[in-house]
């Protein structure tokens, strides 16, 4: 039986080495137990959710309005797999989930989420958001909304929530401080008027969105956050009208729409002058979620291509034996084997974060956009050469390669285009110096490493920061123009510096392997140089695409 954990070359010994004994032993089951249900049923359903979008009934037969959503089987199933059998958006909030004593690490919440995406992208939009909904109550009004949060974090089919964001409006899109959207205090709670224009999951349970406060100000720090429910106190529908479903182009299997706020029920969170910035948390963790998703599209790209050039036999040879091709793939398996470590690592300096380090939450500060930026534009690119590789079948949508390719394209837009990210990045290299906390603590982590290519990757890292101290010099304009090239630069070395831990972590291990030596290597040896032929691992190329063992020696040779 296929399992898709089993087929990832990558994703088991990163475990290894970021998880603690007891965490790696509690996800190994689950790592076996869903690897399988993505390779299957998942795989299945999430098809079927895909060809058949659900749809939006504005009114009953009666002519009462409803505004409900209806959605095919397949995506119930989804939900019912991702929700209650996994917890995926429990296990961050409350212990108990799959045994763990305390609260789930994010590194396993999204080693899991990985798999899980690889089959049904759409699903983790709206999981992310009921994850980030409870985060975001438990850090800024846990006793007010202790109810809406345990209903966010359930797995019982009878009492679990869904929750969404509502942010984007039609006049201000990117730019928040536009938001027209008006909150009137009635005392006992308050009602907000005003129309979003993207409003995915538009039919949650538990809604958190930005309405504009009266008397606050202008601009962001006039937006307070509020809680938005589905129904109100006394059990009756909510003022939330549903204009519209969104007929996108990809994640197709869950619903995305229009909605009309008309004067509906609402409560405040936390301090109403720092919506923005609480809503910026609940952004920020999305943000990681979307790196996470785009690792796992090119996860499946990568192993749907490798089993078509394994299978497919042209002029007497198989694909996978032909240089061109070998040259086609080497860089999609790396592309994809680093960003799974940049996600874990993102995790890991989150779960620090969340526990007071405030080196890591320095980190976590610039490693989001970071991830954001890079992960989900190369999703992109490794998804359309998959569907190339595959040929014509992969231009039809009976073949899974359609639907990568499509949902890839949303990474990059959602929670934040490229270019607002890549200014999101600026932001912190003009604010923070990022720039410098991130040369420290990875050219640090580079030095300590007993590899020879540590040093080299410790060099640039300081070449890296005097970059980034000459282009906060230029002018703004210029900066701005710069900043996208810079931060793809800044994240690609980050990836770097943690393929060669693993690495070493790899060959010192008590069954030494230099598959994850080969792979820095060759990573590095591309970033300096992208005209480079790495030969060796061209010749290799089975063992980094579906795992096995490569001498030390040989992985130590020149790329």
């Amino acid at each position: 039986m296929p399992n898709f954990a089993d087929q990832d070359p990558a994703l088991r010994p990163l475990l290894d080495r970021v998880l603690s004994a007891d965490d790696r032993a509690r996800i190994e089951p689950l790592l076996t137990e869903l690897g399988a249900l993505a390779a299957g049923e998942i795989d299945r359903q999430a098809a079927l959710a895909d060809a058949n979008p659900p749809r939006l009934r504005s009114y009953a037969p009666d002519g009462e309005r409803i505004d409900e959503i209806e959605y095919h089987p397949a995506h119930d199933r989804l939900a019912e797999i991702a929700y209650e059998c996994f917890g995926l958006a429990a296990m961050s909030h409350r212990p108990g989930v799959h045994g763990h004593p305390a609260r789930t690490p994010h590194t396993v919440k999204y080693a899991l989420s990985y798999l899980y995406v690889q089959s049904e992208f759409g699903m983790a939009c709206p999981l992310s958001m009921t994850d980030s909904a409870a985060r975001v109550l438990r850090l800024f009004d846990p006793e007010r909304y202790a109810a809406e949060i345990a209903a966010l974090t359930s797995t019982d089919p009878a009492t679990r929530a869904t929750g969404a964001m509502f942010m984007t409006e039609k006049q201000g899109g990117t730019d928040v401080g536009r938001t027209e959207t008006v909150a009137s205090d009635r005392g006992t709670h308050w009602t907000l008027t005003g129309r979003k224009w993207f409003a995915s999951n538009p039919g949650a349970d538990i809604v958190l969105t930005l309405a504009r406060v009266p008397g606050q100000g202008e601009g962001t720090r006039g937006l307070g956050m509020f809680l938005v429910p589905r129904l109100r106190p006394d059990g009756t529908r909510n003022a939330v009208r549903i204009d519209r479903l969104k007929d996108k182009l990809g994640s197709r299997s869950i619903a995305s729409g229009e909605v009309t706020l008309d004067g509906a029920y609402a409560t405040p969170v936390g301090d109403l002058t720092r919506g923005f910035r609480q809503m910026a948390e609940m952004l920020n963790v999305s943000r990681l979620s979307n790196a996470m998703r785009s690792a796992a599209l090119m996860r499946r790209a990568v192993r749907e291509s490798v089993a078509h050039a394994r299978e497919r036999v042209v002029f007497g040879t198989p694909l996978f034996e032909q240089p061109l091709m070998r040259a086609t793939l080497l860089p999609m398996i790396l592309d994809a084997e680093a960003s799974l470590a940049l996600v874990l690592e993102a995790a890991a300096r989150l779960d620090e974060a969340d526990a007071g380090d405030a080196a890591a939450r320095d980190l976590v500060r610039v490693l989001t956009p970071l991830a954001k930026y890079t992960v989900c534009k190369r999703a992109r690119t490794v998804t359309g050469e998959a569907m190339e590789i595959r040929g014509g079948n992969g231009y039809i949508e009976d073949w899974v390669n359609p639907r990568l390719l499509r949902d890839a394209h949303l990474g990059s837009i959602w929670e934040g285009s490229s270019n607002v990210i890549a200014l999101d990045v600026l932001r912190c290299l003009r604010r923070y110096a990022a720039h410098h906390t991130l040369a420290r603590a990875y050219g640090e982590r580079a030095r300590a490493l007993s590899l020879p290519a540590g040093k080299r990757l410790a060099v640039r890292w300081e070449e890296l920061a005097a970059r980034g101290d000459r282009l906060l010099a230029g002018p703004a304009a210029e900066q701005e123009m710069r900043a996208g090239r810079y931060a793809e630069e800044l994240t690609r070395t980050v990836m770097a510096t943690l393929l060669l831990e693993q690495a070493a972590y790899e060959c010192t291990a008590p069954v030494p392997n230099g598959r994850a030596l080969l792979a820095a290597h060759v990573y590095l040896a591309l970033l300096t140089d992208p005209e480079a032929l790495p030969r060796t691992a061209l010749a290799h190329l089975a063992a980094l695409a579906e795992g096995g063992s490569v001498p030390i020696a040989v992985a130590e040779a020149d790329v």
